[in-house]
């Protein structure tokens, strides 16, 4: 491989004194290059021009492209209001570039512009929740410029430093993402939050706060988990944390102290609250931290993590926890523990799938059903559904063994304040530094190694489990962690998340032979086609392509070069593991792939937790890139 230059050979706009004009500059590029990806704009090359016409709005507009991704993860300069045919042009704000390129997407697709209004509120929330992130962390001290080094006390120190061990912590590589999803328009939009609220509930604000708790009566407790445990027992293991006036007889129940302000006025929860039945008893015990996908919480010495159901609207949907979810999370790591988790371990001792093992909630579904619980589609939620997951990262793990969430090893930071770039671009770019000064080599071919070495840890064990059993999973870069040896190199993975499991329907047999009524109640079978096209996007498109571009993007490595190295791996895999045939077949060798598309699901205001699985989302074509990549 050959030593990459640096694509941003001049100020970077992320790095702009001002923390307003550096938040509007990332927000603007995240939503043109979403737009571009989803419209099928040709990008000109590095140094180009990128000139985008909306006629919609009579006017047109213009910005640099200061790195040019063949997988899609462009970098842009600021973006311009061209005024005259003779190139006279106006800065463009992300205000002006979020209207224009929304109405020209409502009234392309022969909607109203109205419509689009929505979406462009939420594209100017997530671009102040940007500003705001930029400006508390600029004013952190830290040795390495910024952006590193966990508020929670959980065992990590900063990811400075040219020397020593990287000591970043599950939970700094949670509160990474400042920036947010680099594919969606609003990625940090957060509505119906105070100020005072988001301060606590953000984890790129190092945010943290106590549990709400309600005391329910035994009667009205509902639940289940993959090893035999009652509600009652899973509620126990928290207990400690409850108020201590919990009435004799019933049982502490936690919620997001968001959520639980917020359900008091739904009509089934008002019920049990007028009957005696629930009780609201306030916050209380040790604070929990946010993670990544804010309803997710983490205490450095608690035996599991938390998903609290939330219903803040926070990018594409409202995070209530659904009861069909929650089953399928539970039925999923039965699934697993009746053959395909040995299997696993056997093969691949380096990968885990964190379990989310078992879940509680107040109200029995005939009470909730028809809408009254106030969940996501009307289904029988009452909000107070809570999610357990495994927590390995705890205790004596604290440090180099503990997983960080690879999308916050590729999450950008901007410079310290004062014009000048960070000392590293990304936690990516800092490992990739070391693996390159352990063994002496340059840092193009440590981006090599440090994707081959990614692949065996994380990519291959989900393939091969998809290739075993017809278990497919959600693998992308938010769902995956990986574990960082001293060398910087990738030296474990995990998968996460109850949401995304399918079975490919020529295994359902199978896998009712290893756990009976596996799919009885639950959308878990899936044509096989389907779970490919799913995979191919989660896992190759999301993560995979994902990463090769932020390799590109961060100026490590050239583009090119990785996706060789890539499909390489995918192509050996192909002929030792036929069941993969299909999804490998997909990524290697289509044209085009189905990709999410982000901004026209935004646009059109689509809750991805509302409906069928399979028309929750805007779905494009996005040339395949691995199909052109050349061993």
């Amino acid at each position: 491989m050959n030593q990459p230059t640096d694509p941003l050979d001049h100020p970077d706009p992320l790095d702009h004194p001002d923390p307003l004009r550096a938040g509007d500059s990332a927000a603007t590029e995240t939503l043109v290059r979403a737009y571009v990806r989803e419209t099928g704009t040709v990008v000109p090359a590095t140094g180009g021009l990128l000139h985008l016409p909306l006629p919609a709005s009579h006017m047109a507009l213009r910005l640099r492209v200061l790195y040019h991704s063949v997988t899609g993860r462009h970098r842009f300069g600021p973006a311009r209001l061209v005024t005259s045919d003779r190139g006279g042009s106006l800065p463009a704000d992300t205000p002006l570039v979020a209207a224009a390129l929304i109405r020209e997407s409502t009234l392309g697709r022969g909607v109203l512009p109205h419509t689009g209004g929505d979406a462009v509120s939420r594209v100017l929330n997530s671009a102040a929740r940007i500003t705001a992130h930029l400006t508390r962390r600029r004013a952190e001290a830290r040795d390495d410029g910024f952006g590193s080094g966990s508020g929670s006390g959980g065992g990590g120190g900063g990811a400075g430093g040219s020397g020593g061990d990287m000591r970043t912590s599950f939970l700094d590589a949670e509160q990474a993402l400042l920036l947010g999803h680099p594919f969606h328009p609003a990625p940090k939009s957060r509505e119906e939050a105070s100020e005072r609220e988001l301060n606590a509930y953000s984890p790129e604000l190092r945010g943290s706060f106590q549990l709400h708790w309600f005391a329910a009566h035994p009667d009205v407790v509902v639940g289940e988990s993959a090893d035999g445990r009652t509600p009652g027992d899973l509620l126990r293991q928290l207990a400690a944390g409850a108020p201590a006036d919990l009435p004799a007889g019933m049982v502490a129940v936690p919620a997001h102290p968001w959520q639980a302000r917020d359900i008091v006025g739904r009509p089934a929860v008002a019920a049990l609250l007028d009957s005696g039945l629930l009780r609201d008893l306030g916050p209380g015990g040790p604070r929990w931290w946010p993670t990544s996908s804010v309803r997710t919480v983490h205490r450095p010495d608690a035996d599991f993590m938390l998903k609290l159901s939330l219903g803040m609207r926070i990018t594409n949907s409202r995070r209530n926890n659904l009861r069909s979810e929650m089953r399928l999370g539970v039925r999923a790591a039965r699934l697993l523990a009746a053959g395909p988790a040995r299997r696993l371990r056997a093969e691949h001792p380096e990968f885990a799938i964190l379990r989310d093992f078992g879940w509680v909630s107040v109200g029995r579904d005939e009470e909730l059903a028809g809408g009254s619980g106030g969940g996501s589609g009307g289904g029988p939620e009452s909000g107070l559904e809570t999610a357990f997951r495994d927590n390995p990262f705890r205790g004596a793990t604290a440090g180099l063994s503990e997983g960080l969430c690879v999308a916050g090893l590729l999450a950008e930071r901007t410079g310290p304040g004062d014009g000048s770039p960070p000392r590293y671009r990304a936690l990516l770019s800092e490992a990739v530094a070391r693996t390159a000064r352990a063994y002496g080599i340059s840092t193009a071919e440590a981006s090599g190694r440090w994707l081959a070495a990614y692949l065996d840890v994380l990519a291959v064990p989900l393939i091969r489990l998809q290739a075993w059993y017809g278990i497919a999973l959600e693998p992308h870069h938010q769902n995956t962690l990986v574990a960082l040896g001293a060398d910087g190199l990738p030296r474990a993975g995990w998968y996460r998340d109850s949401q995304g499991y399918y079975v490919a329907s020529s295994y359902a047999d199978e896998v009712e032979r290893l756990l009976p009524g596996a799919a009885e109640g639950l959308e878990l079978v899936f044509d096989d086609a389907f779970v490919d096209e799913r995979v191919a996007y989660y896992l190759g498109i999301n993560n995979l392509l994902g990463l090769v571009g932020a390799f590109g993007a961060l100026g490590l490595a050239d583009e090119g070069e990785l996706l060789r190295v890539l499909r390489a791996r995918l192509e050996l895999l192909r002929v030792t593991e036929p069941g993969a045939k299909g999804l490998l077949d997909l990524l290697l060798d289509a044209p085009v792939l189905r990709c999410k598309g982000n901004y026209l699901t935004c646009v059109d205001g689509l809750d991805e937790l509302v409906g069928d699985v399979q028309t929750q989302s805007v779905y494009i074509d996005l040339p395949n890139p691995l199909a052109e990549a050349q061993r």
